[in-house]
């Protein structure tokens, strides 16, 4: 074990032992978003705490969003001043003093054509009133001359267009948040494990749900863990696991497919879009990972969760919406590196889906185990605070503090200046280690100072300074480290939540093969 690492995560019999081991105050079932906000939240107030995930962290539809971290423009026609208010601090917290090294400011235009569903004075208030709200921190909404606009947004189509707005958000890597903040938990005592799945919940005599029985899906191997409370954190799983603590159970949520498309991207942007499609819904074109990042559709779902997937429907629906703004030369098929599509989690209800409540819902079932539905990447942590406050109110814990104060400041592992990170690896690490300005910036900008521990394994071993693949900043130390560091058990959880390589189009046959064989190199 390597203390200049940090812990190294426990082979996988450990953990299961581990979690068979007594009784703990809260075991949560489901990894994504709300199961890792609440796992970091319980833990740091003392809580024991367990979290199991059928498969991997974030692996399904919180790895799957548009990877914003913002106030919510849209929210501005409902009225909803005070929701955009609270949005906007939050997102600044993420940004400046919870994980700087993940979420990043950008700037947002908003083009208005001739024939447009929106005019330029109705927006350009718009985005003044947006900026106003989180106290023009990201400086101060406005409107710009299509020239401005282009050269924010080289690929913008100029045909027909007569101003544009603009505006301050942010954006992040929902994966790298996800794996970090699972860290965090686990540094304050959290115990958990991906790729466990519940084969049935635990009961008393009275018909109380007191834990779940698991099994590995890596090598079938059956556990269970006793726990307090149980918190089904599942997501579009929510009303599967529902009942199976009450088979009567009623539906309590309906799901919405949302797919994006990860293109290669012909000239740097300053800025993303947010095109207008009609008065109501919008698309995105963002600069993320030196590539382009298109959608998203909003359609009822009501096939299997596991198997969700984009369609030939939606890559044309997304290319022609993207097409309202974009050049085409820009958005060809042929660009298309990866398309993946994500379930988001609505109430349930009548109406269309794109208007239906983004919120979280917290339900007690007949056993008393806690589901909580909904949520959104912006607001993860305040979904932490609200579920600890249920809790408390089942009696599981006692809270000092409720949802009227400020939520406490604790910085992600990692947290530093990216820039200031890339600096060192460059001046600092000897360059027949493998650390190029690409990779640099790659490292500082997914690790943080973390990336000083990815670039120790280099020294150690040289040959981890090579490029996963060529055409992409990605090194074989990232692997090492995922495996040892990050709970990386499977091919996908390096490439395609660890690393970026999946979303560049680099996921080949040989990089897969290579991968396995390095996480072969630890036993199970």
């Amino acid at each position: 074990m390597s203390t200049a690492l940090g812990p190294t995560v426990p082979v996988r019999a450990q953990s299961r032992t581990e979690l068979e081991r007594g009784t703990y105050d809260l075991l949560i079932i489901g990894g994504g978003i709300l199961g890792t906000s609440v796992a970091w939240t319980a833990a740091q107030t003392g809580l024991r705490v367990a979290m199991v995930d059928a498969g991997d962290f974030a692996g399904a539809t919180s790895s799957a969003s548009s990877k914003l971290v913002h106030g919510g423009l849209r929210y501005l026609q409902t009225g909803n001043l005070k929701l955009v208010a609270e949005n906007h601090r939050e997102r600044r917290a993420l940004a400046r003093d919870v994980a700087p090294h993940l979420v990043r400011p950008l700037s947002f235009l908003v083009p208005v054509y001739k024939d447009g569903p929106h005019g330029s004075a109705k927006l350009g208030a718009g985005v003044f009133l947006y900026s106003a709200l989180s106290a023009f921190g990201d400086g101060m909404g406005k409107v710009i001359s299509p020239e401005n606009a282009v050269e924010l947004v080289p690929a913008l189509r100029t045909e027909g267009l007569r101003r544009a707005a603009v505006y301050g958000d942010h954006q992040m890597n929902d994966s790298r948040v996800a794996v970090t903040t699972v860290r965090a938990a686990v540094e304050e005592g959290a115990v958990v494990l991906n790729h466990a799945e519940v084969v049935g919940l635990r009961k008393d005599s009275a018909g109380r749900v007191t834990g779940a029985d698991l099994r590995d899906r890596l090598d079938g191997t059956e556990f269970g863990v006793d726990a307090r409370v149980v918190l089904n954190a599942t997501g579009p799983w929510v009303d599967h696991l529902r009942r199976m603590e009450d088979p009567a159970a009623e539906p309590s949520i309906r799901l919405s497919k949302g797919v994006h498309l990860v293109l290669r991207q012909h000239k740097p942007w300053r800025a993303a879009l947010t095109i207008p499609i009609d008065k109501y819904r919008v698309s995105f074109a963002i600069p993320w990972e030196d590539h382009l990042l298109l959608g998203t559709t909003d359609d009822a779902y009501e096939g299997d969760p596991g198997e969700v997937s984009a369609g030939e429907a939606d890559i044309t629906q997304i290319l022609d919406e993207a097409g309202h703004a974009v050049e085409s030369s820009q958005i060809r098929r042929e660009d298309i590196t990866y398309a993946f599509a994500g379930l988001r989690v609505l109430p349930g209800g009548a109406g269309a889906t794109s208007e239906a409540k983004r919120e979280t819902v917290v339900s007690e079932g007949r056993g008393g185990m806690l589901s909580v539905a909904g949520g959104k990447w912006t607001t993860y942590r305040h979904i932490g605070r609200t579920v600890m406050e249920k809790l408390a109110k089942a009696g599981a814990v006692a809270l000092e503090t409720d949802m009227a104060t400020p939520l406490r400041t604790v910085a992600l592992p990692g947290s530093a200046n990216p820039e200031a990170v890339a600096h060192r690896l460059l001046t600092e690490e000897p360059g027949d280690a493998g650390i190029d300005a690409d990779v640099a910036r790659n490292l500082a900008s997914h690790y943080g100072n973390l990336a000083y521990d990815v670039a120790a394994l280099v020294r150690e071993d040289p040959s981890l300074g090579e490029r996963v693949h060529a055409d992409g900043p990605d090194i074989w130390a990232q692997v090492v480290y995922a495996r040892d560091h990050e709970w990386a058990v499977t091919a996908d959880d390096v490439l395609r939540r660890r690393t970026t390589t999946t979303i560049r189009g680099l996921d080949t046959p040989e990089v897969r093969a290579e991968v396995e064989d390095l996480l072969g190199d630890r036993p199970r």
